[in-house]
């Protein structure tokens, strides 16, 4: 096995981390930053930290990723594979984030690797596809607005007596909570999937014949998600932050509290890798619907959930696009 191939892959992978965390950054901060709660340097500072701190935290998502999706086969075929399926999720990221579309970075890496496996005539676990991602991308964003319109209506009624000054003064401290609650579910999340992805590549090398993660990828894997989390992405957060609602500090903490519920619940329970981005968006847009439903601006909400089914088929023809490239050159 080529060593060159899989030192390249595996930076490929550390790349797509980083582009991963100024990608979905605004995941985490950007309600926090809007309704003033944080400035936004501090707020990208706390969620680097905590997106560090959540990357420690479990092994469960990065195992689901490793195994269970593709074949990996052993030798370059496999380590072709790997590459093309991070370019496309890299090249969709970038693309995304220059238009300011929060789309999901995970579905960008799966639909990478339905897009080189299908092109490298690698066998797809269609049944794994299903149930891995498929249906959380489903399920979350439905749970996350459904919980989030429930959230926001527990927090109107308990504090319908209060006066509305105080209330929103106490909210803007609550909300450096959830937010940091909120990266650090990230970390828990997005860290892991690269992690598996780099654990496939050792496999694929004959590095290691087991799926546990080594203490360096761990450590790796954080610390470029983290780098890539402080580096910012103001596009994505503006649309988060600003365009779909007007949020005040009250949603704001609604919508965190919600979107860091939901994914802890689905790493450690079902150790399923969901999308951060769908999960906070769907938050919003369930927390905004409580004051009127028009105060939604669904016009950017169809963009946005448009974008989400885009993503997947579009990074994976750029996957497949790559891997035919790579077997052309090599």
């Amino acid at each position: 096995m080529d060593t060159f191939a899989l030192v390249v892959t595996i930076g490929v992978a550390l790349f797509f981390t980083y582009t991963n965390g100024f990608h979905d950054s605004a995941n985490a901060i950007a309600t926090s930053v809007s309704t003033r709660a944080l400035t936004p340097r501090a707020a990208l500072l706390m969620a680097a930290v905590m997106n560090l701190a959540g990357a420690f935290l479990g092994s469960g998502v990065a195992k689901t990723v490793s195994e269970g999706l593709i074949e990996t086969p052993h030798g370059s075929g496999g380590m072709a594979i790997l590459f093309s399926a991070l370019v496309g999720a890299i090249v969709w990221n970038l693309i995304t984030w220059y238009y300011g579309l929060p789309s999901s970075s995970s579905h960008a890496l799966f639909g990478g690797m339905v897009g080189a496996a299908l092109a490298g005539g690698i066998t797809v676990y269609w049944s794994g596809v299903l149930e891995k991602i498929v249906i959380p991308m489903f399920l979350s964003p439905i749970v996350g607005m459904g919980l989030g319109y429930l959230v926001m209506l527990a927090i109107m009624w308990m504090f319908r007596k209060a006066n509305p000054h105080k209330a929103k003064r106490g909210f803007r401290i609550a909300q450096t909570v959830s937010a940091a609650g909120m990266a650090l579910g990230h970390g828990l999340q997005d860290a892991q999937k690269t992690m598996g992805i780099v654990v496939m590549a050792l496999t694929i090398a004959d590095v290691q014949d087991h799926n546990e993660i080594p203490a360096w990828v761990k450590i790796t894997c954080a610390l470029m998600l983290s780098l890539g989390t402080y580096a910012g992405g103001w596009r994505i957060m503006r649309t988060l932050g600003r365009r779909i609602i007007e949020l005040d500090p009250p949603q704001g903490f609604a919508a965190e509290t919600t979107a860091a519920s939901v994914m802890y619940t689905a790493s450690f329970l079902f150790h399923a890798p969901i999308s951060t981005t769908h999960v906070i968006t769907s938050g919003i847009m369930g927390v905004g619907a409580t004051k009127r439903v028009s105060a939604v601006r669904w016009g950017v909400a169809k963009n946005i959930v448009a974008g989400w089914f885009i993503t997947m088929p579009a990074a994976a023809g750029v996957a497949a696009v790559c891997y035919a490239a790579v077997t052309l050159v090599s």
